[in-house]
């Protein structure tokens, strides 16, 4: 069993990567941490609760960070355009759930777990790494005990999709993103060179939603206006970014990677851009030397993927 945190900014295709998470018989959901990006903090913590609630996830939902880690940038206007003005594809979601959240701060809920846990706990996180950074910074020790951090995020040999060299979960906060992928962890970065060629068409989504439950039906109905979003680059279908990283923790034979050591480019017009220097790879001294080397996935078996997620959204 892998024992997992989610640390999300719920979000469409977070919600089809939560339920992913939730279903699959190997993984462990032992903890929901929210992040800002695809909408507020308030309400991304609030359709956290609302998934939970509405899927029967045991998982706590930790609230986490509201702004970047260098407090001197200015937020961006939410995407609306994509997941809706309630993150969730303006589906009907209460203002108000009511669940508790869990009393501590998402980056303390991952220290204290992670403590709890030694050597155990996988860090599934597809919004901006705030949180992570704020762990680290407060206890640098977990960079040892954390089994590995899988992120969804990055783009290396591929075009940006917020501008045309940064992927959006990393362009969110560059600082945060360059101190989790420099850190002495493992790092497994699931980027747009293998979420933007793995695609989910409406007509596919709607036959699930056919033969699932409740909880399918939800998702599809969710997707509707992500999908219209998506149609300036998949025909009639999703880039399903996030389930793409919930995937590799049960079936990393699905992706091809390279290893070597990572930067983010904070400020600039590259702002944002993650750069690898490929293990192997003989350069001048700079900037990437002496650092961890991280794995970073550069292909994909697409349709392997999208099947996984299609027979684990349907187990009941």
């Amino acid at each position: 069993m892998h024992k997992v945190i989610y640390d999300t900014d719920p979000g469409v295709d977070d919600a089809m990567a939560l339920l992913f998470l939730h279903r699959h018989p190997e993984i462990d959901l032992i903890g929901i941490t929210t992040i800002f990006g695809n909408a507020s903090i308030e309400t991304t913590t609030r359709n956290a609760l609302f998934l939970k609630r509405e899927w029967n996830i045991a998982a706590p939902v930790a609230k986490g960070a509201s702004v970047t880690i260098d407090p001197s940038r200015h937020e961006r206007p939410w995407p609306t355009m994509v997941h809706g003005e309630n993150g969730l594809g303006d589906m009907p979601v209460p203002d108000v759930i009511d669940l508790p959240v869990d009393p501590r701060p998402a980056h303390r809920f991952i220290i204290e777990t992670v403590r709890a846990n030694p050597g155990e706990v996988t860090l599934v996180a597809v919004g901006r790494m705030t949180n992570l950074a704020l762990a680290l910074k407060e206890d640098p020790e977990i960079a040892g005990l954390v089994k590995d951090v899988v992120i969804m995020g990055g783009n290396f040999y591929v075009p940006g999709n917020v501008s045309p060299v940064a992927e959006a979960n990393i362009h969110g906060d560059p600082e945060a993103a360059d101190i989790v992928l420099t850190a002495p962890w493992k790092v497994v970065v699931i980027g747009l060179d293998v979420t933007a060629v793995t695609t989910m068409s409406r007509s596919y989504l709607g036959d699930m939603a056919a033969k699932g439950d409740k909880a399918v039906k939800q998702l599809d109905e969710l997707s509707q206006s992500y999908i219209d979003f998506y149609k300036h680059a998949v025909e009639d279908g999703m880039m399903v970014h996030d389930s793409c990283a919930s995937v590799y923790v049960v079936a990393p034979e699905l992706f091809k990677t390279i290893t070597g050591s990572v930067r983010v480019v904070c400020g600039g017009i590259a702002d944002g851009q993650t750069v690898i220097k490929p293990d192997g790879r003989r350069f001048p001294p700079g900037d990437w030397d002496g650092l961890p080397s991280q794995i970073v996935a550069t292909g994909i078996e697409s349709e392997k993927v999208i099947g996984l997620i299609r027979e684990t959204l349907l187990r009941v």
